[in-house]
């Protein structure tokens, strides 16, 4: 096996997507299962589908391509706006996007019209975490701009919160779209068909039934991939943990002082670190670093170790409760949703596959 290297247990995300698909569903919310934070990783894309997801959402084209390379045929849309530059290839490859410009939708329309195709728009709303979005007094007026553009289905509205400005969804930051909806519908007499009402994050609303009635979609990723809601800061009832662990190869082992010898400047990324003098220390180097992993993301699973800090290459551990541990020992860590995203975005970081049918 290649350390450092993510573990990834296939049956816990299979069980995970099916507990989601069916809870939402039994509420009248579909889910769209989204593959970034594993970069479309095809054995977690396939548990996904096996789980009953039936709609999936990614960021980044290149993940799109992929998925559609290894055959997989299901609606597959875009979740972050489209470059200008990629409009050609959003147009080819999603069956929808997220927008909330207009002159990007106007660019998709041309697309579609060179190769025949109808591309499907959520038309995003800022409902406070100021991320991307119409302002909810623009979003009539770019509605009446985009139900007339060729090869354009105005699908419906979407938000976001929790990913920029920390904004918690609620019952009234859920219900404008609701609200603009019922709008649009009786200025335009259009059918509005998709409120796509946040992420993770709004499964809590849900479950104390505060959702505002009539969205019925969820953008969901960490409750499937990990079973936790980082934004809550809470693991998701009837999901499971423990889906992904990092498995990393002790590289150095000596006993040395907590705290540096000379005076202190500023690390390789521009940061004056701190450290508490505590005497000699049992301390391990992990074959892992900043350049493959957001650490602060990440916890050892033996809760008598604790991370000191990281380079870009090295990760140091104390491990003076651990005695035995020694030079080519393996050091396992859980992690969260940041930690998974650069993880398995890193090539220098293996994966393997656990359970898999």
């Amino acid at each position: 096996m290649r350390y450092p290297c993510v573990e990834i247990d296939i049956n816990k995300i299979r069980h995970n997507a099916r507990y989601l698909v069916d809870y939402c569903g039994n509420n009248g919310i579909e889910v769209m299962g989204v593959t970034k934070g594993v970069c479309a990783f095809y054995p977690v894309v396939k548990a996904m589908l096996e789980g009953g997801v039936k709609k999936l959402g990614d960021s980044r084209l290149h993940n799109i391509k992929a998925l559609r390379e290894s055959g997989f045929e299901i609606p597959i849309y875009l979740i972050r706006i489209p470059m200008l530059s990629e409009v050609r290839d959003a147009v080819r490859l999603a069956d929808g996007s997220l927008n909330s410009e207009v002159n990007v939708i106007k660019a998709l329309s041309e697309e579609t019209r060179a190769i025949g195709r109808t591309h499907k728009v959520i038309l995003m709303v800022d409902v406070g975490d100021l991320r991307e979005g119409v302002m909810p007094e623009d979003v009539l007026d770019v509605v009446g701009q985009i139900i007339g553009l060729p090869g354009i289905e105005f699908e419906g509205l979407g938000t976001n919160v929790g990913c920029y400005g920390g904004i918690l969804p609620s019952y009234e930051n859920t219900k404008v779209l609701v609200d603009l909806a019922g709008d649009i519908e009786k200025r335009y007499g259009i059918k509005v068909k998709t409120l796509s009402g946040g992420n993770t994050a709004t499964l809590a609303l849900l479950e104390k039934g505060e959702l505002a009635p009539g969205i019925n979609q969820f953008r969901i990723g960490e409750a499937i991939l990990l079973g936790t809601d980082v934004t809550n800061f809470r693991k998701v009832p009837g999901t499971l943990q423990g889906t992904m662990k990092l498995k990393t190869e002790v590289i150095e082992v000596k006993v040395k002082p907590s705290y540096p010898i000379g005076e202190i400047g500023r690390d390789a990324f521009g940061n004056v670190p701190v450290f508490e003098n505590k005497g000699p220390m049992r301390r391990a180097i992990v074959a892992l670093g900043k350049q493959d992993c957001r650490i602060e993301g990440l916890r050892p699973l033996d809760e008598s170790i604790e991370i000191l800090g990281a380079s870009s290459d090295h990760t140091i551990i104390d491990v003076t409760g651990r005695p035995e541990i020694k030079v080519g020992d393996i050091v396992e860590f859980g992690m969260n949703y940041g930690a998974m995203l650069s993880l398995m975005t890193s090539e220098y970081v293996g994966k393997m596959v656990l359970n898999s049918p």
